[in-house]
């Protein structure tokens, strides 16, 4: 695995009173060409029709981003497709598009930025913002009442480095309210570069959800547009170990407590009897952690040395089952599955340790079709932390 990582999340908030966001955020990776893209469109409105423009827009430039065809041309083809409200004489959507590209060793990582009419995206070095060059091209388009300007801009990132955008929703907050003129993209500025100052180390998604939640503060927590912030951010990969199932054979129980004491990074034990191998190896008592209670899943325990020991086979599908459908964290109940999916959105590369030794307790027909054996759970687990997260996973059986 690299040594460096790119950590790219958003936070979202709809416009006070809707179901559905007029804000559309795709994220994708394409290890085959080393890409990674990030498309922000901002649909006019809000509700339905926003999403639907939004949608078209978002996709449409995704799609284009990974296509031979050049970023600015794309960009055109986009402007040229979209239509334009007959009232206000003004694109139906707005869109920003980061394409990152990077080197296997992630020595060079060049980020093309196109921006149409969302708020003019940020970019910090640490806690300092950084200003960069951008061109201007023009486009006149036949419904539109003025030349409408598309902005392009190419630009190296290195570690610790972050590049934030983000709706008018978070820039036009607070207006007319508690602030004037709205928060502004300056405000914005200010508010993220206290934040790392505070928190040198805070990741994307922290970061994004704070950006949000001022916004919605400032709209005095009644949204009135909706709220979106993305954060990409170069840094030293966050490392996490899930050691699921007992070894093939007793003898490999000493190379798998070799293996958990020299893995930097935090340590995650999910099964009874992997929990019993790994406290007899480690001299370390099992406790039960009756903080995180919960009626659908076995509770979780405490082990000197472990960051989370859990139950096996259902725990780890209710993990499966919550990354697949996007689950946001706070919607989950303060149980081992929530802690189990925090530690993993919390890292950027995780390994797993997978015992073969065959359970018989797994071959009850009693026990439901989804929950499946280990390997078809571990590799559910890998399949939505890579494409949906966009995690780095690895794994090895003992």
């Amino acid at each position: 695995m690299n040594n460096i990582f790119i950590d790219v999340d958003y936070a979202q908030i709809y416009k006070h009173g809707q179901k559905i966001g007029g804000d559309v955020f795709l994220l994708s990776r394409n290890p085959e060409s080393n890409k990674i893209v990030c498309t922000l469109s901002d649909g006019l409105g809000s509700g339905v029709k926003a999403n639907v423009l939004a949608s078209l827009t978002a996709h449409m430039a995704h799609k284009l981003s990974f296509s031979p065809i050049d970023l600015g041309h794309s960009a055109e083809i986009i402007m040229n497709t979209l239509p334009v409200c007959r009232e206000r004489k003004i694109s139906y959507s707005t869109f920003t598009i980061a394409d990152i590209h990077y080197k296997e060793n992630m020595e060079n990582i060049n980020v093309r930025l196109v921006e149409y009419d969302n708020p003019l995206a940020l970019r910090f070095k640490g806690c300092e913002p950084v200003s960069w060059q951008r061109d201007k091209r023009e486009l006149q388009r036949e419904a539109a009442f003025k030349k409408e300007v598309v902005q392009y801009s190419q630009f190296n990132m290195e570690i610790g480095e972050r590049l934030i955008m983000f709706s008018d929703g978070v820039s036009q907050s607070g207006l007319g309210k508690s602030l004037p003129l709205g928060w502004r993209t300056s405000g914005v500025q200010k508010y993220v570069s206290e934040l790392i100052k505070a928190n040198p180390n805070i990741s994307s998604r922290e970061l994004s959800s704070s950006i949000v939640q001022k916004a919605n503060t400032l709209d005095g927590l009644c949204s009135k547009d909706d709220i979106t912030a993305v954060v990409v951010y170069i840094r030293r990969p966050r490392k996490t170990v899930i050691v699921t199932g007992p070894p093939f054979t007793k003898e490999a129980d000493e190379i798998l407590g070799e293996k958990i004491k020299a893995f930097d990074g935090k340590k995650i034990v999910s099964g009874g009897t992997t929990a019993l191998i790994v406290s007899r190896l480690f001299n370390a008592k099992i406790k039960v952690d009756l903080s995180c209670w919960s009626p659908d899943v076995p509770p979780a325990s405490k082990m000197d040395g472990i960051d989370l020991v859990t139950e096996g086979m259902l725990t780890l599908s209710r993990v499966a089952n919550v990354l697949e459908k996007k689950i946001p964290v706070s919607q989950l109940p303060n149980d081992p599955v929530k802690k189990f999916v925090e530690i993993l959105l919390d890292s950027d590369q995780i390994h797993f340790i997978v015992g073969t030794k065959i359970n018989e307790a797994h071959q009850d027909p009693n026990i439901p079709v989804e929950i499946g054996i280990r390997r078809t759970i571990v590799g559910r687990l890998r399949n939505a932390l890579e494409n949906i997260y966009l995690k780095e996973t690895s794994q090895e059986y003992l």
